[in-house]
């Protein structure tokens, strides 16, 4: 991933040393930041952690070079990804963009004036579900309790799901992934980046809806694995599966059960769900505070 970053950036992070790195901030005019499991740092022209006065400041030519190598000098060529608002790199990395918005017939058609650039490392944690796939998929793995994983963002919600679809799916059953943002399997031109597992199918790029009829209709799943519900639409789309009979490992933003029951979506769709995994970052990303048996389980 670094080989993408502008010689004078690339030079600082090869120095810096980053335990479990995160992500690559690259703002224009600002101090470089980084983001480990130690946090977030500025970064010094000699890699060293400093404070944002003596940070080494992203100069224009940094983003210009950075962007010619991430585009390979084509942004035409990466429009379609561009309006989603990140590239993909190989091995399943993804750079969001930050800049000004260029709308044509009422649709955004790209990103002008880039001036921010986030570097997401992808990274699959083998074993992250180890602690719970016993209850997701009890008895010797003979079922798969629906779950849902709470949490905010930044504590491992879409790590643990990744691994939780991989353990799922190499037991035998017959999984579908809804990819809607291509950061579970981290998919680069179609073949995922990342281990899902077996016996899974990706559908990469598809919103909820179009991917659950897609799922239903051709591809058989006992279990369909998506990230980020929430929102209105939200609960038919989790009915139509239990309609179906199939099983649904999802995640949410939330702080706590408490804070998540209150909310209008929830109240319609939490009754899908038999656990609810509740994640922080108290000792690390991933953290488990809890697991509670909820809905249909309880």
């Amino acid at each position: 991933m670094q080989k993408y970053l502008s010689p004078s950036l690339r030079a600082i992070i090869q120095q810096a040393t980053l335990p479990a790195l995160e992500e690559i901030r690259v703002r224009l005019n600002r101090p470089l930041m980084v983001k480990s499991k130690n946090g977030c740092v500025f970064l010094s022209p000699q890699g060293q952690p400093s404070p944002p006065a003596k940070g080494y400041i992203v100069t224009r030519e940094d983003l210009e070079r950075t962007l010619q190598l991430l585009t390979e000098n084509s942004w035409y060529a990466w429009e379609q990804e561009i309006q989603g608002g990140y590239l993909t790199l190989p091995g399943g990395h993804r750079v969001g963009l930050g800049g000004q918005a260029v709308y044509a017939d009422g649709r955004l058609k790209t990103i002008k004036n880039v001036s921010s650039l986030n570097f997401r490392v992808a990274r699959a944690v083998v074993g992250a579900a180890d602690a719970i796939i016993g209850r997701v998929a009890p008895q010797g793995g003979a079922r798969v309790l629906s779950t849902l994983i709470v949490s905010p963002p930044g504590c491992g919600k879409t790590t643990l799901l990744r691994d939780l679809a991989r353990q799922v799916a190499n037991q035998g059953f017959q999984v579908v992934v809804i990819d809607e943002r291509s950061e579970i399997a981290s998919s680069y031109q179609g073949v995922p980046q990342l281990d899902v597992g077996v016996q899974t199918d990706i559908l990469d790029g598809y919103n909820k809806e179009l991917g659950v009829h897609h799922a239903l209709r051709g591809l058989g799943p006992e279990v369909v694995v998506t990230d980020e519900i929430g929102h209105g639409g939200d609960a038919a789309i989790l009915a139509e599966l239990a309609r179906s009979g199939v099983k649904v490992i999802a995640t949410c933003h939330g702080e706590s059960w408490e804070q998540l029951k209150r909310r209008s979506w929830a109240q319609a769709s939490l009754g899908m769900f038999d656990l609810v995994v509740i994640l922080s970052r108290r000792h690390g990303p991933g953290t488990i505070e809890s697991v509670l048996t909820v809905g249909r389980g309880s």
